[in-house]
Protein backbone atom coordinates (compact mmCIF):
# COMPACT_ATOMS: atom_id res chain seq x y z
CA UNK A 1 0.00 0.00 0.00
CA UNK A 2 1.48 3.33 -1.06
CA UNK A 3 1.90 6.45 1.08
CA UNK A 4 1.94 10.14 0.26
CA UNK A 5 5.10 12.20 -0.03
CA UNK A 6 5.25 15.09 2.45
CA UNK A 7 7.23 18.33 2.63
CA UNK A 8 8.45 19.63 6.00
CA UNK A 9 10.96 22.31 6.95
CA UNK A 10 11.98 22.77 3.33
CA UNK A 11 12.64 19.06 2.73
CA UNK A 12 10.85 16.21 1.01
CA UNK A 13 9.73 13.39 3.31
CA UNK A 14 9.60 10.31 1.09
CA UNK A 15 8.22 6.92 2.24
CA UNK A 16 9.57 3.64 0.86
CA UNK A 17 6.40 3.16 -1.19
CA UNK A 18 5.45 6.64 -2.40
CA UNK A 19 2.34 7.29 -4.49
CA UNK A 20 3.31 9.36 -7.53
CA UNK A 21 0.60 10.67 -9.91
CA UNK A 22 1.33 10.55 -13.63
CA UNK A 23 -0.24 12.10 -16.73
CA UNK A 24 0.32 10.00 -19.85
CA UNK A 25 0.23 12.95 -22.20
CA UNK A 26 -1.22 13.43 -25.68
CA UNK A 27 -0.04 12.17 -29.06
CA UNK A 28 2.99 9.98 -28.44
CA UNK A 29 2.58 10.44 -24.68
CA UNK A 30 1.13 6.96 -23.99
CA UNK A 31 3.95 5.29 -25.96
CA UNK A 32 6.76 7.08 -24.15
CA UNK A 33 5.07 6.82 -20.74
CA UNK A 34 4.72 3.01 -21.02
CA UNK A 35 8.42 2.77 -21.85
CA UNK A 36 9.45 5.18 -19.10
CA UNK A 37 7.42 3.44 -16.42
CA UNK A 38 9.12 0.12 -17.20
CA UNK A 39 12.52 1.80 -16.87
CA UNK A 40 11.59 3.53 -13.60
CA UNK A 41 10.30 0.33 -12.00
CA UNK A 42 13.38 -1.62 -13.12
CA UNK A 43 15.75 1.07 -11.80
CA UNK A 44 13.97 1.27 -8.43
CA UNK A 45 13.99 -2.52 -8.11
CA UNK A 46 17.68 -2.74 -9.04
CA UNK A 47 18.81 0.10 -6.76
CA UNK A 48 16.61 -0.71 -3.76
CA UNK A 49 16.68 -4.53 -4.06
CA UNK A 50 12.92 -4.72 -3.51
CA UNK A 51 12.89 -2.54 -0.40
CA UNK A 52 11.33 0.44 -2.21
CA UNK A 53 8.78 0.74 -4.97
CA UNK A 54 6.57 3.40 -6.54
CA UNK A 55 2.79 3.19 -6.60
CA UNK A 56 1.83 4.96 -9.85
CA UNK A 57 -1.50 6.82 -9.87
CA UNK A 58 -2.94 7.98 -13.20
CA UNK A 59 -4.52 11.42 -13.29
CA UNK A 60 -6.02 13.05 -16.38
CA UNK A 61 -5.12 16.14 -18.39
CA UNK A 62 -5.19 17.10 -22.06
CA UNK A 63 -7.14 15.30 -24.77
CA UNK A 64 -7.81 12.15 -22.71
CA UNK A 65 -9.22 14.27 -19.88
CA UNK A 66 -11.39 16.30 -22.26
CA UNK A 67 -12.87 13.16 -23.85
CA UNK A 68 -13.65 11.58 -20.48
CA UNK A 69 -14.65 14.58 -18.38
CA UNK A 70 -15.25 17.55 -20.70
CA UNK A 71 -12.38 19.43 -19.02
CA UNK A 72 -8.82 19.77 -20.30
CA UNK A 73 -7.54 20.00 -16.73
CA UNK A 74 -10.03 18.55 -14.23
CA UNK A 75 -10.09 19.81 -10.64
CA UNK A 76 -9.57 16.22 -9.50
CA UNK A 77 -6.17 16.18 -11.22
CA UNK A 78 -5.03 19.35 -9.47
CA UNK A 79 -6.38 18.05 -6.14
CA UNK A 80 -4.47 14.79 -6.55
CA UNK A 81 -1.17 16.51 -7.40
CA UNK A 82 -1.62 18.84 -4.44
CA UNK A 83 -2.31 15.89 -2.16
CA UNK A 84 0.65 13.81 -3.38
CA UNK A 85 2.95 16.79 -4.03
CA UNK A 86 5.10 15.28 -6.82
CA UNK A 87 3.96 14.18 -10.31
CA UNK A 88 5.36 13.36 -13.73
CA UNK A 89 3.79 13.97 -17.13
CA UNK A 90 4.14 13.41 -20.84
CA UNK A 91 3.63 16.15 -23.46
CA UNK A 92 0.25 17.90 -23.63
CA UNK A 93 -1.50 19.53 -26.59
CA UNK A 94 -1.72 23.33 -26.81
CA UNK A 95 -3.38 24.87 -29.91
CA UNK A 96 -1.51 27.77 -31.53
CA UNK A 97 -3.30 31.11 -31.83
CA UNK A 98 -6.46 30.34 -29.89
CA UNK A 99 -8.50 27.78 -27.97
CA UNK A 100 -7.27 26.57 -24.57
CA UNK A 101 -4.31 28.19 -22.85
CA UNK A 102 -1.17 26.09 -22.40
CA UNK A 103 -1.91 23.35 -19.87
CA UNK A 104 1.78 23.31 -18.97
CA UNK A 105 1.71 27.02 -18.10
CA UNK A 106 -1.60 26.59 -16.23
CA UNK A 107 -0.17 23.78 -14.07
CA UNK A 108 2.88 25.87 -13.24
CA UNK A 109 0.82 28.88 -12.25
CA UNK A 110 -1.88 27.08 -10.26
CA UNK A 111 0.69 25.06 -8.27
CA UNK A 112 3.18 27.96 -8.09
CA UNK A 113 5.93 25.84 -9.64
CA UNK A 114 8.14 28.85 -10.04
CA UNK A 115 11.41 27.17 -11.09
CA UNK A 116 11.67 25.33 -14.39
CA UNK A 117 14.87 23.31 -14.09
CA UNK A 118 16.49 22.03 -17.29
CA UNK A 119 19.80 20.12 -17.06
CA UNK A 120 21.60 19.92 -20.40
CA UNK A 121 24.43 17.40 -20.77
CA UNK A 122 25.90 15.20 -23.47
CA UNK A 123 25.59 11.43 -23.74
CA UNK A 124 28.47 9.74 -25.53
CA UNK A 125 27.46 8.57 -29.00
CA UNK A 126 24.53 10.95 -29.51
CA UNK A 127 24.78 12.79 -32.85
CA UNK A 128 25.47 16.51 -32.35
CA UNK A 129 26.21 19.45 -34.67
CA UNK A 130 29.03 20.51 -32.32
CA UNK A 131 32.66 19.39 -32.51
CA UNK A 132 32.95 19.01 -28.74
CA UNK A 133 29.42 18.67 -27.34
CA UNK A 134 30.76 17.15 -24.11
CA UNK A 135 32.00 20.62 -23.12
CA UNK A 136 28.41 21.70 -22.42
CA UNK A 137 27.16 20.65 -18.99
CA UNK A 138 24.78 23.27 -17.65
CA UNK A 139 21.66 23.40 -15.49
CA UNK A 140 19.21 26.15 -16.46
CA UNK A 141 16.86 27.63 -13.85
CA UNK A 142 14.07 29.46 -15.66
CA UNK A 143 11.56 31.63 -13.80
CA UNK A 144 8.25 29.94 -14.53
CA UNK A 145 5.39 32.24 -13.53
CA UNK A 146 6.02 35.84 -14.60
CA UNK A 147 7.33 37.67 -17.69
CA UNK A 148 5.43 37.47 -20.99
CA UNK A 149 4.08 34.03 -19.98
CA UNK A 150 1.84 35.59 -17.33
CA UNK A 151 -1.04 35.45 -19.80
CA UNK A 152 -1.91 39.17 -19.73
CA UNK A 153 -2.31 39.96 -23.43
CA UNK A 154 -5.02 41.29 -25.70
CA UNK A 155 -5.84 40.64 -29.36
CA UNK A 156 -5.11 43.36 -31.93
CA UNK A 157 -8.19 45.55 -32.47
CA UNK A 158 -9.96 44.30 -29.34
CA UNK A 159 -11.60 46.75 -26.96
CA UNK A 160 -9.13 45.78 -24.22
CA UNK A 161 -6.08 46.40 -26.43
CA UNK A 162 -7.42 49.70 -27.76
CA UNK A 163 -8.35 50.88 -24.25
CA UNK A 164 -4.90 50.01 -22.92
CA UNK A 165 -3.15 51.73 -25.84
CA UNK A 166 -5.30 54.81 -25.27
CA UNK A 167 -4.57 54.84 -21.55
CA UNK A 168 -0.80 54.50 -22.05
CA UNK A 169 -0.77 57.22 -24.71
CA UNK A 170 -2.89 59.66 -22.69
CA UNK A 171 -1.39 59.02 -19.26
CA UNK A 172 2.28 58.36 -20.06
CA UNK A 173 2.78 59.61 -23.59
CA UNK A 174 3.56 56.13 -24.90
CA UNK A 175 3.83 55.88 -28.68
CA UNK A 176 2.13 52.62 -29.73
CA UNK A 177 0.83 52.01 -33.24
CA UNK A 178 -3.01 51.94 -33.21
CA UNK A 179 -4.47 48.49 -33.77
CA UNK A 180 -1.53 46.71 -32.10
CA UNK A 181 -1.86 43.57 -30.01
CA UNK A 182 -0.73 44.25 -26.45
CA UNK A 183 1.03 42.00 -23.92
CA UNK A 184 2.19 42.85 -20.40
CA UNK A 185 5.59 41.73 -19.06
CA UNK A 186 5.39 41.69 -15.24
CA UNK A 187 8.61 40.83 -13.38
CA UNK A 188 8.80 41.18 -9.61
CA UNK A 189 11.64 41.33 -7.12
CA UNK A 190 9.94 38.52 -5.16
CA UNK A 191 9.59 36.20 -8.16
CA UNK A 192 13.08 36.90 -9.48
CA UNK A 193 14.83 36.46 -6.16
CA UNK A 194 13.21 33.18 -5.18
CA UNK A 195 14.29 31.75 -8.55
CA UNK A 196 17.88 32.94 -8.08
CA UNK A 197 17.90 31.55 -4.51
CA UNK A 198 16.93 28.12 -5.84
CA UNK A 199 19.69 28.27 -8.46
CA UNK A 200 22.34 29.22 -5.89
CA UNK A 201 21.16 26.54 -3.45
CA UNK A 202 21.47 23.96 -6.22
CA UNK A 203 24.96 25.16 -7.19
CA UNK A 204 26.12 24.89 -3.58
CA UNK A 205 24.55 21.46 -3.12
CA UNK A 206 25.85 20.06 -6.41
CA UNK A 207 29.32 21.60 -6.15
CA UNK A 208 28.88 23.70 -9.30
CA UNK A 209 31.28 26.60 -9.71
CA UNK A 210 29.12 29.49 -10.94
CA UNK A 211 25.63 30.93 -11.35
CA UNK A 212 25.09 33.23 -14.36
CA UNK A 213 22.17 35.68 -14.47
CA UNK A 214 20.98 36.02 -18.09
CA UNK A 215 19.00 39.15 -18.95
CA UNK A 216 18.32 41.79 -21.61
CA UNK A 217 18.75 44.63 -19.15
CA UNK A 218 20.54 46.84 -21.66
CA UNK A 219 17.16 47.33 -23.41
CA UNK A 220 14.47 46.43 -20.82
CA UNK A 221 16.12 48.23 -17.94
CA UNK A 222 13.43 47.87 -15.29
CA UNK A 223 12.18 44.32 -15.96
CA UNK A 224 15.19 42.39 -17.22
CA UNK A 225 17.56 44.89 -15.62
CA UNK A 226 15.63 44.43 -12.40
CA UNK A 227 16.17 40.65 -12.60
CA UNK A 228 19.94 41.21 -12.74
CA UNK A 229 19.95 43.74 -9.91
CA UNK A 230 17.69 41.66 -7.65
CA UNK A 231 19.72 38.52 -8.37
CA UNK A 232 22.99 40.06 -7.22
CA UNK A 233 21.21 41.60 -4.23
CA UNK A 234 19.81 38.32 -2.92
CA UNK A 235 23.11 36.52 -3.53
CA UNK A 236 24.84 39.04 -1.28
CA UNK A 237 22.09 39.14 1.36
CA UNK A 238 21.42 35.39 1.64
CA UNK A 239 24.70 33.83 0.54
CA UNK A 240 27.31 36.53 1.15
CA UNK A 241 29.74 34.09 2.77
CA UNK A 242 29.29 31.49 0.01
CA UNK A 243 29.27 33.57 -3.19
CA UNK A 244 31.61 36.02 -4.86
CA UNK A 245 31.00 38.24 -7.90
CA UNK A 246 32.95 37.82 -11.10
CA UNK A 247 34.24 41.40 -10.68
CA UNK A 248 35.62 40.55 -7.25
CA UNK A 249 37.54 37.55 -8.59
CA UNK A 250 39.21 39.90 -11.09
CA UNK A 251 40.30 42.14 -8.23
CA UNK A 252 42.28 39.31 -6.67
CA UNK A 253 39.84 38.26 -3.95
CA UNK A 254 40.15 34.57 -3.15
CA UNK A 255 37.30 32.31 -4.28
CA UNK A 256 37.92 29.65 -1.61
CA UNK A 257 35.28 27.34 -3.04
CA UNK A 258 32.66 30.08 -3.31
CA UNK A 259 30.08 30.12 -6.12
CA UNK A 260 30.97 32.85 -8.65
CA UNK A 261 28.04 35.12 -9.56
CA UNK A 262 28.13 36.29 -13.20
CA UNK A 263 25.70 38.00 -15.56
CA UNK A 264 25.41 38.02 -19.35
CA UNK A 265 23.23 39.83 -21.90
CA UNK A 266 20.86 37.27 -23.47
CA UNK A 267 22.11 37.44 -27.06
CA UNK A 268 25.73 37.23 -25.90
CA UNK A 269 24.83 34.18 -23.79
CA UNK A 270 23.68 32.27 -26.88
CA UNK A 271 27.09 32.88 -28.44
CA UNK A 272 28.89 31.96 -25.22
CA UNK A 273 27.11 28.59 -24.98
CA UNK A 274 28.41 27.77 -28.47
CA UNK A 275 31.93 29.18 -28.18
CA UNK A 276 32.80 28.82 -24.47
CA UNK A 277 30.27 26.39 -22.95
CA UNK A 278 32.56 25.04 -20.24
CA UNK A 279 32.68 28.48 -18.57
CA UNK A 280 29.03 28.12 -17.50
CA UNK A 281 27.65 25.77 -14.90
CA UNK A 282 24.28 27.03 -13.63
CA UNK A 283 22.15 29.64 -15.41
CA UNK A 284 19.31 31.64 -13.84
CA UNK A 285 17.05 33.45 -16.30
CA UNK A 286 13.65 35.11 -16.66
CA UNK A 287 10.88 33.07 -18.26
CA UNK A 288 11.31 33.79 -21.98
CA UNK A 289 15.12 33.87 -21.91
CA UNK A 290 15.21 30.58 -20.04
CA UNK A 291 12.79 28.94 -22.47
CA UNK A 292 14.84 29.93 -25.52
CA UNK A 293 18.19 29.08 -23.95
CA UNK A 294 16.98 25.66 -22.79
CA UNK A 295 16.01 24.51 -26.29
CA UNK A 296 19.08 26.04 -27.92
CA UNK A 297 21.39 24.34 -25.43
CA UNK A 298 19.57 21.02 -25.90
CA UNK A 299 20.14 21.28 -29.66
CA UNK A 300 23.89 21.41 -29.06
CA UNK A 301 23.88 18.00 -27.38
CA UNK A 302 21.46 16.22 -29.72
CA UNK A 303 18.02 17.78 -29.36
CA UNK A 304 14.91 17.70 -27.18
CA UNK A 305 14.62 13.91 -27.34
CA UNK A 306 17.10 13.72 -24.47
CA UNK A 307 16.21 16.97 -22.68
CA UNK A 308 14.58 16.51 -19.25
CA UNK A 309 12.68 19.14 -17.30
CA UNK A 310 11.23 19.71 -13.87
CA UNK A 311 8.89 22.39 -12.54
CA UNK A 312 9.58 22.86 -8.84
CA UNK A 313 8.07 25.09 -6.20
CA UNK A 314 8.08 24.97 -2.42
CA UNK A 315 6.57 21.59 -1.60
CA UNK A 316 5.21 20.77 -5.08
CA UNK A 317 6.91 19.52 -8.24
CA UNK A 318 5.86 18.28 -11.68
CA UNK A 319 8.47 16.70 -13.96
CA UNK A 320 7.83 16.51 -17.70
CA UNK A 321 8.97 15.63 -21.17
CA UNK A 322 10.15 18.88 -22.74
CA UNK A 323 9.21 18.09 -26.36
CA UNK A 324 5.85 18.26 -28.13
CA UNK A 325 3.19 15.59 -28.69
CA UNK A 326 4.25 14.53 -32.26
CA UNK A 327 0.71 13.31 -33.05
CA UNK A 328 1.65 11.83 -36.44
CA UNK A 329 3.68 9.20 -34.58
CA UNK A 330 1.02 8.46 -31.94
CA UNK A 331 0.56 4.75 -31.29
CA UNK A 332 3.41 3.73 -33.60
CA UNK A 333 5.85 2.77 -30.79
CA UNK A 334 8.46 4.83 -32.61
CA UNK A 335 9.61 7.94 -30.75
CA UNK A 336 12.46 8.48 -28.31
CA UNK A 337 11.31 8.21 -24.66
CA UNK A 338 14.56 9.72 -23.36
CA UNK A 339 13.16 13.09 -22.31
CA UNK A 340 10.52 11.73 -19.93
CA UNK A 341 12.93 9.01 -18.71
CA UNK A 342 15.58 11.59 -17.80
CA UNK A 343 12.86 13.77 -16.24
CA UNK A 344 12.10 10.77 -14.04
CA UNK A 345 15.78 10.59 -13.09
CA UNK A 346 15.53 14.28 -12.11
CA UNK A 347 12.45 13.50 -10.03
CA UNK A 348 14.14 10.69 -8.12
CA UNK A 349 17.20 12.87 -7.52
CA UNK A 350 14.98 15.68 -6.18
CA UNK A 351 13.34 13.18 -3.81
CA UNK A 352 16.68 11.92 -2.53
CA UNK A 353 16.67 8.59 -4.37
CA UNK A 354 19.99 9.36 -6.06
CA UNK A 355 20.82 5.67 -6.50
CA UNK A 356 17.72 5.28 -8.68
CA UNK A 357 18.55 8.43 -10.67
CA UNK A 358 22.09 7.19 -11.30
CA UNK A 359 20.79 3.79 -12.41
CA UNK A 360 18.46 5.42 -14.97
CA UNK A 361 21.22 7.64 -16.40
CA UNK A 362 23.61 4.67 -16.51
CA UNK A 363 21.03 2.57 -18.35
CA UNK A 364 20.29 5.25 -20.92
CA UNK A 365 23.97 5.90 -21.56
CA UNK A 366 24.59 2.19 -22.06
CA UNK A 367 21.68 1.82 -24.47
CA UNK A 368 22.95 4.71 -26.60
CA UNK A 369 26.50 3.31 -26.67
CA UNK A 370 25.08 -0.03 -27.85
CA UNK A 371 23.79 1.86 -30.92
CA UNK A 372 20.35 0.23 -30.74
CA UNK A 373 18.30 3.42 -30.67
CA UNK A 374 15.06 5.02 -31.85
CA UNK A 375 14.75 6.47 -35.35
CA UNK A 376 15.67 10.06 -34.41
CA UNK A 377 19.10 8.91 -33.25
CA UNK A 378 19.57 5.98 -35.64
CA UNK A 379 19.23 8.10 -38.77
CA UNK A 380 22.20 10.20 -37.64
CA UNK A 381 24.44 7.44 -36.20
CA UNK A 382 26.55 5.44 -38.62
CA UNK A 383 26.06 1.72 -38.08
CA UNK A 384 23.17 2.14 -35.66
CA UNK A 385 20.17 -0.20 -35.55
CA UNK A 386 16.76 1.44 -35.38
CA UNK A 387 14.53 0.00 -32.66
CA UNK A 388 11.05 0.82 -31.36
CA UNK A 389 10.23 2.85 -28.28
CA UNK A 390 9.58 -0.30 -26.27
CA UNK A 391 12.74 -2.02 -27.54
CA UNK A 392 14.80 1.02 -26.62
CA UNK A 393 13.31 0.87 -23.10
CA UNK A 394 14.32 -2.80 -22.91
CA UNK A 395 17.85 -1.81 -23.91
CA UNK A 396 17.96 0.82 -21.15
CA UNK A 397 16.79 -1.73 -18.60
CA UNK A 398 19.53 -4.13 -19.80
CA UNK A 399 22.18 -1.54 -18.96
CA UNK A 400 20.71 -0.44 -15.62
Amino acid sequence: MGERIDFRDGRWVVPDHPIIPFIEGDGTGPDIWRAARRVFDAAVDKAARGKRRVEWLEVLAGEKAFKQTGSWLPDATLDSIRAHRVAIKGPLTTPVGGGIRSLNVTLRQLLDLYACIRPVRYFEGVPSPMREPQRLDVVIFRENIEDVYSGVEYRAGSGEADALIGFLAERFGAKIRPGSAIGIKPMSKFGSQRLVVKAIQYALRAGRRSVTLVHKGNIMKFTEGGFREWGYEVAKERFGDKTITEDETGKGKAENGKVIMKDRITDAMFAQLVLRPDEYSVIAAPNLNGDLLSDAAAAQVGGLGLAPGGNVGDGYAVFEATHGTAPKYAGLDKVNPGSVILSGAMMFEELGWTDVAEAIVRGLGGAIRSRRVTYDLARQMAGATEVSTSQFAAGIIEHV
